[in-house]
């Protein structure tokens, strides 16, 4: 009996070691540090991927959060989105512009400077924040003043903390479009570290003093574990369309489907897949910042594609398409943060322009064919008289008897061969096949 009293203290004693224990384990391995990677422009599946991450770093207890960034910029709404949510983060929130060659570009430079540390890999860049128009365009006099105040007052506030060059290199970020290498950053205090990978980021972050929501604390990462949060694949979707290339092949495929199915209704595997994809593009364009003049030239390339399978005119409206095409997607593009798709734009517009020219060619070829349904397929077509015909009797033709009458009245031979110029109604009009079957008209 009191060896069943003393059980649960028993219990209760090993449970609380257990407990002891695995709060110096978890104490000497240094937490967990949760990885992110972003590549691409700023997009409202980004800020909800950072979003994500705060909140799955908060719940864990993670002892920071990392973005590995590579980013040409984007719209100003969500990068400030996105700064509101690295600074309302619980945990110390770390951008990592990595790996060699990446870039924070435009507004990747606000996003990084409102990180709680800003770090580099070598022979990567940061800068050029001069703010643009929605559709890529340098803004107008008064706006670009009012913009990029707003904008210094912003980068002002976030990189106080690193010094007055930081503050000053910044600024000039945003009003002369400035940009620095990793090296040129970490001179100036734009960032906290140059770290070659992840594992030398934890290396040095290791002792390092953040103040989070107005709390200063050092970082434990020396022996943290990294633990990667990937994009789900709605999100991996959303953000792989945001792309030049697949923008205009998106674009090309939608327009050439909805054609298709407003030429040949009936089906509804075309249409749907037309929607879907030009809703897709349209998204993905909306999420470049593209000039929207563009899309003009676009659709007048299709409708002159169209009205060559029409009016044919020997493809020289489908070459002015193919032209049209080109110009309005370079135009899309030549103004935006993003390169031109070349590439993607020659090969979509010739392989459109083909596709349409062979249509036309189609089409051509088929006004030149001889009917071969309805009454017009019988002109022409040989019979042969089952009766004697004076002038008028009877024909087989097609396996059908049909009442005729001769062509001017002549006289032909029950089973010759005779040839049909007409039909009225019912009757049909021949002539001779073979000339010596013919008398002379009674």
């Amino acid at each position: 009996m009191r060896g069943m009293r003393i059980r649960p203290a028993v219990y209760a004693g090993l449970v609380l070691v257990a407990l002891l224990l695995n709060a110096v384990n978890v104490s000497a391995q240094g937490g967990t540090v949760l990885v992110l990677e972003i590549e691409g422009p700023v997009t409202p599946v980004m800020l909800g991927y950072i979003s994500r991450g705060v909140q799955q770093a908060e719940a864990i207890g993670a002892e920071a959060m990392v973005i590995v960034l590579d980013t040409p910029g984007g719209s100003v709404t969500l990068m400030e989105k996105t700064v509101k949510a690295i600074r309302a983060a619980a945990v110390p929130v770390v951008v990592y512009i990595a790996p060699s060659g990446a870039m924070a570009a435009s507004a990747g430079t606000v996003i990084t400077l409102a990180a709680h540390v800003a770090v580099m890999a070598p022979e990567t860049s940061i800068g050029a924040a001069s703010p643009v128009s929605g559709e890529g365009q340098d803004l107008q006099e008064t706006s670009e003043k009012k913009s990029k105040e707003i904008l210094k007052a912003q980068v002002r506030g976030l990189a106080k903390r690193r010094g007055e060059e930081a503050v000053a290199w910044a600024e000039r970020a945003i009003e002369e479009a400035k940009a620095a290498s990793a090296d040129e950053a970490l001179e100036l205090g734009v960032i906290d570290f140059i770290a070659a990978d992840l594992d030398d980021l934890l290396e040095q972050m290791d002792g390092f003093a953040v103040a989070v929501m107005g709390e200063k604390m050092a970082l434990h990462t020396t022996e943290a574990t990294l633990e990667k949060l990937p994009l789900n694949p709605l999100e991996r979707l959303m953000h792989a369309i945001t792309d030049p290339t697949i923008a205009v092949i998106l674009m090309t495929i939608g327009i050439n489907a909805l054609i298709y199915e407003l030429s040949a209704p009936g089906g509804y595997v075309a249409g749907i897949v037309g929607v879907i994809c030009l809703g897709l593009g349209l998204y993905s364009l909306g999420v470049l910042s593209v000039d929207y003049t563009g899309l003009i030239f676009i659709a007048l390339a299709f409708v002159l594609f169209v009205l060559d399978i029409k009016a044919p005119t020997h493809g020289i409206l489908t070459a002015g398409g193919i032209a049209s095409f080109i110009f309005g997607a370079v135009l899309l593009f030549q103004s935006s943060e993003f390169d031109v798709p070349w590439g993607a734009i020659i090969s979509t517009a010739t392989l459109t322009g083909g596709f349409f020219a062979f249509i036309v060619a189609k089409a051509m070829r088929a006004q030149s064919w001889r009917v071969t349904t309805g009454g017009e397929a019988l002109i022409g077509a040989t019979a042969v008289a089952r009766t004697d015909l004076d002038p008028e009797g009877t024909v087989f033709l097609k396996g059908e008897y049909w009442s005729t009458v001769t062509e001017g009245g002549s006289r032909i031979k029950a089973g010759s061969p005779v040839e049909v110029v007409g039909r009225e109604g019912f009757r049909l009009r021949v002539r001779p096949k073979d000339t010596d079957s013919q008398d002379a008209p009674g």
